[in-house]
């Protein structure tokens, strides 16, 4: 007790204008209530009391944070327990906590849900929690803390503890400026984590310490008179570098201690004037290239620019006596400030014109530095961390963290986590309540898909969801309920023109549709397979365009005795496409050979049938070659003309490729995404590691055609795609 009370007097010592006798009473009389309540043990109280004056002993000192960050950390626990309300505190102390003891509680609160500490998405939530940046700091404090006592934890938790320091709290100091601490918790963690390596360079930097102070002084003391001569106030020192940054250079350059020769760095800080910093800082930089030769690569200029943490100083690396490379640094006692400690080190330089800004991810800030009518005292309260605030992190009921933008609903992260969970969605179990789809998802909620066989994906959910994946996931969802309703209608249709004993002619079938309103048959279909189309009225609507077509083009039966080709040409219109045909072949009707399946596009001729009508088909048919040998006196010249529209063609394609788990969904998922394409039918047999496939696609012309097997052959595992 007697060391943690010389702590106290100390510290009451150096900061004795921080709270007023009245506040160090009333804060006296809180912790008497707490700990009343909390049945501490005097042990346990000692070290209560010890860990709480050196965080504010770091917090005050060390990171320069003032009243309001000191009351927010030492009045948590007090209000976690009910002692007394964030009201009350702003109303004793005068300071504005609630911000600070909500964020801290929500950091506490994500470290119990026990996930990945080493995933970025963890520091992008930590620091979304944390809306102002005192938070951030303070637990910084804590962390450094930590580690200067970490020889009083187990083996176990001290590794942990470094590794946590290495990965996250270092990172995070760097981005803050905090300079002087991300060195010191680098360092500690490697005492930590690799104790042999961190005691043999600590060893050989003790041998050699006498032998650099030497050469520092040798080098420092021509620098010192040349840089007297520009009158202005300066101090320079030389320093060591970090234990860690030289491990770093031995693995880097993968080289001994003994060859790492920048071991040093010499610091130069004058204390000026803001308007003269940088021609100081230049006149100073001219003096050393002067006197010693420095290497043009290592120029670092953080002053027109500096760093977006904030850190403004002149780097060179120069050639010192014995060939020795050695780094210089040049600053001023505001920049050495600002880099030793961080963000905090601004409020002491408020209006300073060409302060720079703090970074993108921390929003505003620029804004917040130069705006005049913030004075010091008002700069914190301010600065908030809009970090991260176009995005939100979830966590799934086992702890795994995931990242949806802003906005994000709980039908987003269902399908973020899976398509067949996402199209089953009812709804959502956020922290342990029910919630709908389009519940809005908030920064570290637990949420829980709730899902039904019965559900299926509607056309509203588009206006739910905001993320591009669970959209492209419901379309695709949509056309597939829709291609699989048309061809459940296709089928109704079959069976009952079968039973009326009529044939179903799909270019009829087209036309009836289109005659409808309808976009496309497959929307005839559809309807159809919904009952929203009578079959009946669908049965005389198609009999009234037989008879229609019936007058219009009469069949006319007679012998291909007779026939004789034209070069002659005539064209044949059909409300979808046109076919070019020879001329003495007057209003013969055509129909498309289903040997071969023509498409619009395809390089086609006719065949003259013995009833007199004429067959399409390609030139490349099977039967082509014993049709011209046997029957070229039937044939007739056919071509495309005009544009392909409205008229889809069927076409079977033959697809062999490793039976790969995964390649069929990867195909049907592919055509599903593609507007123009419809799929009617597939099969698939697999034998000995390969699969074979027969594909039926719907398409309107021979481009789309090439474009799909195309695309489907760029498919992993397929091994060869082929028309039949």
């Amino acid at each position: 007790m007697q060391t943690i009370f010389q702590s106290y007097l100390k510290l009451n010592r150096n900061h004795n204008t921080l709270l007023s006798e009245n506040e160090k009473l009333e804060i006296k009389n809180l912790f008497s209530k707490f700990f009343d309540t909390q049945s501490i043990n005097k042990n346990d109280f000692s070290k209560y009391l010890n860990y709480k004056i050196h965080i504010i002993d770091i917090i005050l000192n060390e990171v320069s944070l003032g009243k309001t960050a000191v009351i927010a950390f030492l009045m948590q626990d007090l209000v976690k327990s009910g002692i007394v309300t964030v009201e009350d505190i702003e109303k004793k102390f005068k300071v504005h906590v609630g911000i600070i003891i909500n964020g801290l509680a929500r950091v506490r609160e994500l470290y119990a849900k026990n996930t990945s500490l080493e995933s970025e998405n963890f520091r992008k939530l930590l620091l979304s929690f944390a809306e102002d940046i005192r938070v951030i700091l303070i637990i910084i404090s804590e962390q450094l803390h930590i580690m200067r006592i970490l020889n009083e934890y187990t083996e176990d938790e001290r590794v942990n503890i470094a590794r946590e320091s290495a990965y996250l709290y270092a990172p995070l100091a760097h981005r803050m400026g905090l300079y002087a601490i991300k060195t010191e918790l680098e360092d500690l963690s490697l005492k930590h984590t690799n104790r042999e390596i961190y005691s043999e360079i600590a060893k050989k930097l003790n041998e050699t310490k006498r032998s650099r102070e030497k050469y520092i002084r040798e080098f420092i003391d021509p620098l010192e008179q040349k840089l007297l001569t520009i009158g202005l106030p300066f101090s320079i020192k030389g320093r060591t570098k970090s234990i860690h940054s030289i491990y770093n250079k031995i693995k880097k350059q993968n080289t001994a201690f003994e060859n790492i020769y920048d071991l040093f760095a010499i610091r130069i800080i004058f204390d000026v004037a803001p308007e003269k910093e940088k021609s100081v800082c230049w006149q100073a930089y001219s003096i050393v290239a002067d006197m010693y030769q420095p290497n043009p690569n290592r120029l670092r200029d953080w002053l027109s620019i500096p760093k977006s943490n904030g850190y403004e100083s002149l780097h060179t690396t120069v050639i010192g006596p014995q060939g020795k490379w050695v780094e210089v640094q040049i600053r001023t006692t505001r920049m050495d400030e600002v880099a030793e400690k961080g963000l905090a080190a601004h409020w002491k330089y408020k209006g300073i014109k060409g302060e720079t800004g703090m970074d993108e991810w921390l929003k505003n800030v620029r804004d917040i530095l130069e705006n005049p009518d913030l004075n010091a005292i008002d700069f914190m309260d301010e600065f908030k961390l809009n970090l991260y605030d176009e995005e939100v992190f979830v966590f799934t009921p086992t702890g795994d963290l995931h990242k949806l933008p802003k906005g994000a609903t709980a039908l987003d992260f269902a399908f973020s986590i899976h398509s067949g969970l996402g199209s089953k969605c009812v709804g959502a179990k956020v922290n342990g309540k029910n919630m709908p789809i389009k519940y809005v998802l908030k920064n570290g909620d637990q949420v829980e898909v709730l899902t039904s066989q019965a559900q299926k994906p509607n056309q509203s959910w588009l206006k739910i969801v905001t993320t591009s994946k669970a959209r492209n996931k419901i379309r695709q969802a949509l056309k597939e309920i829709e291609y699989k309703e048309a061809e459940t209608g296709r089928e109704i249709l079959a069976r009952r023109f079968k039973n009326w004993k009529i044939d179903l002619e799909e270019g009829k079938i087209s036309k009836l549709a289109k005659k409808k309103g309808f976009k496309t048959v497959s929307d005839f279909y559809q309807e159809l397979a919904l009952g929203k189309l009578d079959v009946f009225e669908v049965r005389d609507g198609y009999l009234e365009i037989e008879k229609k077509d019936a007058f219009e083009l009469p069949v006319e039966t007679r012998s291909a005795e007779g026939f004789s080709k034209d070069t002659f040409t005539h064209e044949i219109e059909n409300k979808e496409d046109v076919l070019v045909i020879g001329q003495d072949l007057k209003n013969i009707d055509f129909k498309l050979a289903k040997c071969c399946n023509p498409i619009y596009g395809d390089d086609v001729f006719g065949f003259v049938t013995v009833s007199g009508g004429i067959k399409i088909h390609r030139t490349d048919c099977p039967n082509s070659p014993e049709m011209i040998s046997r029957y070229g006196y039937r044939i007739v010249k056919a071509r495309w003309s005009g544009k392909s529209a409205g008229s889809q063609y069927p076409v079977t394609l033959r697809i062999v490729g490793h039976d790969d788990i995964g390649i069929v969904a990867n195909i049907t998922s592919l055509i599903s995404k593609e507007k123009q394409i419809q799929l009617r039918s597939i099969s698939i047999d697999s034998n000995a590691g390969l699969f074979e496939g027969n594909l039926t696609i719907m398409v309107n012309d021979n481009k789309d055609l090439d474009m799909i097997v195309k695309k489907i052959s760029q498919i992993k595992g397929v091994k060869s795609v082929l028309r039949n």
